[in-house]
């Protein structure tokens, strides 16, 4: 290893991993890591919102510690993985006379270095990502059935990171069209293909609910290019840090020489592309182009090798960012050292307000699927997100959750309502309210289906009950919420359907019962999607149906 690594570059590395274990521990969670700590508690092949590999980093790390550190330790040992493969796609032998600027380079990337010890589905992506191109160079060198299988498993795994994966894969495989005519190629991706079919088979299982709600059901927003197009490219900024001019000045004089750099052009290009064109349809998060860092470093590190005043100002700039990102790193812990509030500052303070409320009552937060695993990962207390027709469907809309606090009395909280059995407060002021509910039902799985019958200017109304046990009619009301051309909701009115002669006072059980309505009329101009919904025992209504198209 020493002849790979040298002993300056070790000793390096165990001080940042060290450091990223430090910080994992006395770093409260954020509250998407504590989303995918509720992703763990079952394991499957699947979830909401993305592929499994996140929860399974959390749920190895669980069986070594507990509390953050359960959370975050195999997202320190990951960063510190992907230094290494870094060190190890660069050829260039006058690395190991500049160790140091090779650090300052890849800690700077802001991003990158918040991934080394929070746990997101772009931590493991930065991993097979860098482990992805060190494979397909040895592949170029030498396709041996190793390699060549080696490529096919990580190009699952990176997969399993995040959706995201398909342009790193996608790019790749462009930048070298010959592969298509390579056998051992096309090995790989078979490959690749059958170690993901467990989750295809999820999605298929689910209703491909993951795919639904990215494509045809997430609210957006009117265009608008300070915060799309042109936030688009602030990002692109954030997410490298202050060494930005240095790193795309690099890219912009860089040239492909072989099949490996026309590799790492293609990827960064491909994906920086891809989401400038995504940026004018919707906003673009900092982290969705954060695979390009991967490639950024790599070229970025190999020009400062060969140009000293390259090398000089990342040396200097480097040093700059190096203090700056551990100040913040350490104001994340310790909020009195920047006067701004952020996810990791307060959360155990507001848990345990309402704790000292509400004891282990379980709790039903309304719309949050924030605060619901937040508060169990801290305390224990079984917790349930009730998503409304003002919010969108998450883990809790599928994984079975609702009946952990069926029947039973829990506290329902809200930040909308001001109920008066308990009340917390959050570090950025925001207020939660409480109240008692003796026995909590909720039918927040039965499906209402829409179908448009070919006369007539009414709908066929289709409501399926999944529960293993039937439901009374009279405790459930339908509703319609109207949604603008972005699917947000704009209006939620009564609706009333039409019933068929000698309707049974009851829902049974996996039956359906057929209805037919009109859409009532609405104080919107000209609204673009409807959305049935079913209130039940005075619960605000849910997200029964689909948004529908209204045809004008």
């Amino acid at each position: 290893m020493s002849q790979k690594f040298p002993k300056l570059f070790l000793i390096l590395l165990a001080i940042l991993f060290v450091l990223n274990l430090i910080q994992a521990s006395f770093t409260e969670l954020i509250y998407d890591e504590a989303y995918y700590w509720y992703y763990a508690q079952n394991m499957a092949w699947g979830y909401f919102d993305h592929p499994p590999m996140v929860a399974f980093l959390i749920k190895i790390s669980s069986l070594f510690f507990n509390g953050e550190l359960g959370v975050r330790f195999m997202s320190c040992v990951l960063s510190a993985g992907t230094y290494m493969l870094l060190w190890l796609l660069i050829d260039n032998p006058k690395k190991k006379d500049y160790v140091v600027h090779f650090f300052l380079l890849t800690f700077s990337f802001t991003l990158m270095n918040a991934y080394g010890f929070l746990t997101l589905p772009d931590t493991p992506l930065l991993f097979f990502t860098a482990l992805f191109l060190w494979l397909y160079k040895q592949f170029l060198k030498n396709p041996s059935i190793v390699i060549t299988l080696s490529l096919g498993v990580v190009m699952a795994a990176l997969m399993y990171s995040k959706y995201h994966a398909v342009l790193v894969i996608l790019t790749v495989f462009l930048s070298n069209f010959k592969l298509i005519y390579n056998k051992k190629a096309w090995n790989a991706v078979v490959l690749a293909l059958l170690c993901y079919a467990p989750h295809f088979w999820w999605l298929y299982q689910n209703d491909f609910a993951s795919i639904t709600f990215h494509l045809y059901e997430r609210p957006n927003q009117e265009y608008k290019f300070d915060s799309f197009t042109l936030g688009y490219f602030l990002n692109l900024i954030v997410i490298i840090g202050l060494l930005f001019f240095w790193i795309y000045s690099a890219l912009f004089k860089f040239k492909a020489k072989d099949k490996f750099s026309k590799a790492l052009v293609y990827l960064i290009y491909g994906v920086l592309i891809f989401f400038f064109i995504s940026s004018f349809n919707r906003r673009v998060q900092a982290q969705w182009t954060i695979a390009i860092s991967i490639p950024l470093i790599l070229i970025a590190y190999n020009r400062l090798l060969n140009h000293a005043n390259t090398r000089k100002w990342v040396f200097r700039i480097g040093l700059i960012s190096a203090v700056v990102l551990l100040y913040a790193r350490a104001w994340m812990i310790y909020q009195p050292l920047f006067p701004f509030i952020y996810e990791t500052h307060g959360n155990k303070t507001w848990v345990n307000e309402l704790h000292e409320q509400t004891g282990d009552t379980p709790i039903v937060f309304e719309n949050s699927y924030r605060r619901a695993p937040m508060y169990q990962f801290y305390t224990g207390v079984t917790t349930f997100s009730l998503n409304n027709f003002m919010y969108r469907k998450n883990q809790y809309s599928i994984d079975g959750s609702e009946e952990k606090v069926r029947g039973k009395e829990v506290v329902y909280v809200s930040i909308y309502s001001k109920f008066e059995d308990a009340k917390f407060k959050h570090a950025d002021g925001t207020e939660g309210y409480g109240k008692y509910i003796d026995n909590f039902q909720s039918y927040r799985n039965i499906k209402c289906i829409v179908e448009k019958p070919n006369e007539g200017v009414g709908y066929l109304l289709k409501v399926y009950n999944p529960y293993p046990f039937d439901i009374e009619l009279s405790d459930l009301k339908y509703t319609i919420s109207y949604s603008n051309p972005y699917k947000q909701v704009q209006e939620m009115l009564p609706l009333k359907v039409k019933k068929a002669p000698n309707e049974p006072s009851i829902l049974k059980s996996k039956d359906t019962l057929n209805y037919t309505f009109e859409l009532p009329l609405s104080k919107m101009e000209n609204p673009s999607y409807f959305r049935v919904g079913i209130s039940e025992h005075g619960l605000p209504p849910g997200l029964n149906g689909r948004p529908i198209k209204i045809e004008e």
